[in-house]
């Protein structure tokens, strides 16, 4: 059981599949092996969800891409408003309203040959957004996340900035990889020093005496979840705490979660073996932040 575990769903084989402006059945939904994307993980992305029809914090969502695809000098070739309605255009094209989850993908387009230098890239950047429907299965948050430190760290910026949302993701394949080979759900990963940074595709908080703690930042994706429920925990009057703390202190935590675009919040039970609190799943502080997310949600989707 993982973060991103889910159940079929008949409906994805016939999914129409946005690339560069045309809408194409999922089996031919096809780019070149020549594109940067294949050839050298070259591009930025963005994991969305729909709920009532709409994308909730689809504009920080688009900040972070846009933010990644400057940094790495990518042209998308297409300013917001246009990305927003093709991310609109595909979920109505496939009559999609709740439970999808949807993946918009831009890379720096065609080379001439394989080669990394930017210099033979021809035409213009590769736009595709699959969408599928998709739920996190209702049994990872009634059994919790297991998490297991793995020895890969997250690095410095100026190695590769782990802020940016790109295709090149080897660093946290690997550490899933150690993750699932030790029987765990989620791979926590430590920065340059050995403070906790993140988990390999969610982030990590602990709940202590009260307080919730999650990582400086430093050394994590920008992530869209964590700093929603950082400031609506604030809002509500529990004290924050964006520092480096150290495993010790994770494993005599209170409450621990995870949180991602896709699942939402998750509650973690058990790190490297350490049952965290008393083992009760969604502890109080917990549970409340879940509900403060969930009314969040509900107002940028106007949810009944």
């Amino acid at each position: 059981m993982g973060t991103h575990d889910h159940g079929a769903d008949g409906r994805n084989a016939d999914v129409l599949v946005y690339i560069n402006g045309v809408l194409r059945p999922r089996a031919e939904a096809m780019v070149s092996v020549f594109d940067s994307g294949f050839l050298m993980g070259d591009g930025v992305w963005e994991g969305l969800r729909l709920y009532n029809g709409r994308v909730p914090f689809l504009d920080e969502h688009l900040d972070r891409l846009f933010q990644g695809a400057k940094a790495l000098d990518l042209d998308i070739g297409m300013d917001r408003g246009a990305l927003t309605e093709a991310i609109y255009e595909t979920t109505r094209a496939n009559k999609m309203s709740d439970g999808v989850h949807i993946r918009l993908m831009v890379t720096r387009g065609l080379k001439s040959t394989p080669f990394q230098g930017t210099t033979v890239n021809v035409g213009a950047a590769t736009v595709v957004i699959a969408a599928e429907w998709k739920e996190p299965a209702p049994e990872v948050y009634e059994r919790g996340l297991r998490l297991f430190t793995v020895h890969v760290r997250r690095g410095r910026p100026d190695v590769q900035d782990p802020g940016w949302n790109s295709h090149s993701k080897l660093n946290c394949v690997t550490a899933c990889i150690q993750a699932q080979k030790a029987g765990a759900d989620e791979g926590l990963m430590l920065d340059p020093q050995g403070f906790v940074a993140t988990c390999n595709s969610t982030h990590f908080f602990v709940i202590r005496k009260g307080e919730l703690w999650t990582s400086s930042g430093k050394y994590c994706l920008h992530g869209v979840t964590r700093g929603k429920v950082l400031s609506l925990a604030r809002d509500a009057g529990i004290v924050t705490r964006a520092q480096d703390f150290s495993l010790t202190q994770v494993y005599d935590a209170d409450e621990a979660f995870c949180t991602g675009t896709y699942s939402g919040i998750i509650p973690v039970r058990e790190v490297d073996g350490r049952r965290i609190g008393e083992g009760v799943l969604a502890g109080l502080v917990t549970r409340r932040i879940q509900a403060l997310y969930r009314a969040a949600v509900g107002r940028e989707c106007e949810l009944g």
